[in-house]
């Protein structure tokens, strides 16, 4: 509805205030009338016919519209096409990925506006307050107000300097919805599934792309484990626990063939080298029994291409794996000294695990208690209180029996 009404107004504001509007509308004019065949229809005619009646008593229609697409008036006021949304999404990120945009700007703006991510979870993922990111998505939306940026999919020679943008938007959006920053659920099956939706049609769009191939490969084979992350009681279970025979094998399928594509090319980029670590995952009779060797090569060359603080700390895992988790704790101390990771519980949380495994229960415990002081999912959240539990009480038989 957003994008779609955006298109029209030419204006972001004045898009999300036409889209409340809309709902405001329907409270009314469904108790009266019912719901119609079309709700979705609907709300994005009536969201579309209120931006153009603001622009109409402005009387400054043109100067109002910097991301028009020139719809005749006729069309606008047609019922849409539910199968055209998806496109009107694709041109959103487009528009809010404009190389004018700072990167993170980029980011916060398509995950707010598109995704409908809260400005919480934004921050929480950029590890900043909710304050600042708030401030961030206001300036983006201004700068695409006076810059007077298109409301469009960009020409086929601008592509490659947005697409890098747009790749890292469709995976935060896909993180975000594969374990949800805040909430009660881990999962948040919308995002992830509109993740999915907005890189196919990428793919569509640039066919001989590799790394939109490996972004696709990435979330399918991610994605295929979507229904064994959780148990019957809504209990967290970690890649170890899970039954892998319920994984989704045509997914995974799907991600390989889509991963082997993307490395013939020899520009293998770093959506296609995660892909393939998920892929050896995938692929793996037992969590034990993963390729952990070439696990570990494969992150030594994502983090050549993308040095990122994050794929250290996930490199650190297949360490302890390889050579032990005791060699992996100096990775973590490395990670830890540089700050970089400060606010983000998953540092604690894994150190806190190694420990766990080295009998270190007292220090393992008192990382437990740092990563639940900063994570705010309540699956996540569960656990965490599990595991400190188990640290808890391991450390004290151990002190008894000396």
């Amino acid at each position: 509805m957003l994008a779609a009404t955006a298109r029209i107004a030419g204006d972001l504001d004045l898009a999300e205030e036409c889209v409340q509007d809309a709902y405001l509308a329907a409270l009314v004019a469904w108790a009266r009338d019912g719901v119609p065949h079309r709700p979705g229809a609907w709300l994005t005619a009536t969201a579309k016919r209120k931006a153009l009646d603001v622009l109409r008593r402005e009387k400054v229609f043109r100067s109002k519209m910097p991301l028009l697409v020139e719809p005749a008036e006729e069309e606008v006021l047609q019922v849409p096409d539910e199968d055209a949304v998806p496109d009107d999404r694709l041109r959103l990120v487009f528009t809010c990925c404009h190389p004018a945009l700072a990167r993170e700007a980029q980011v916060a703006l398509t995950l707010r506006l598109v995704c409908g991510v809260s400005t919480g979870d934004i921050a929480r993922a950029f590890l900043v307050s909710e304050a600042t990111m708030a401030a961030r998505v206001t300036r983006a939306k201004k700068k695409i107000a006076a810059a007077r940026i298109p409301y469009r999919v960009p020409e086929a020679a601008e592509l490659p300097e947005r697409l890098d943008s747009v790749l890292t938007v469709i995976h935060l959006l896909f993180t975000t919805g594969h374990t949800a920053p805040s909430g009660s659920d881990l999962v948040r099956a919308d995002l992830a599934d509109r993740a999915l939706h907005l890189t196919r049609m990428l793919l569509a769009l640039m066919p001989d792309e590799p790394e939109v191939r490996g972004l696709l490969a990435l979330l399918l084979l991610t994605d295929a484990r979507r229904a064994t992350r959780i148990d019957v009681e809504g209990r967290l279970l970690v890649l170890a626990e899970q039954d892998r025979s319920a994984w989704d094998r045509t997914a995974i399928a799907e991600g390989n063939r889509l991963l082997v594509g993307a490395f013939r090319t020899g520009r293998v980029g770093r959506y296609a080298l995660q892909g393939a670590i998920a892929s050896l995952h995938a692929v793996a009779a037992s969590y034990a029994t993963t390729d952990w060797r070439q696990v570990l090569g494969l992150y030594d060359e994502l983090l050549k291409v993308w040095p990122s603080p994050v794929v250290a700390l996930n490199r650190a895992v297949a360490v302890s794996m390889v050579r032990g988790p005791a060699a992996a704790l100096d990775e973590i101390e490395i990670l830890e000294q540089g700050g970089r990771l400060a606010g983000y519980h998953y540092l604690p949380a894994v150190r806190a695990d190694l420990l766990r495994r080295l009998g270190r229960h007292h220090e393992s415990a008192a990382a437990y208690r740092a990563a639940l002081d900063l994570a705010d999912n309540e699956a996540e959240r569960r656990f965490l209180v599990a595991r400190l539990a188990e640290a808890v009480d391991s450390g004290s038989g151990r002190s008894s029996e000396g």
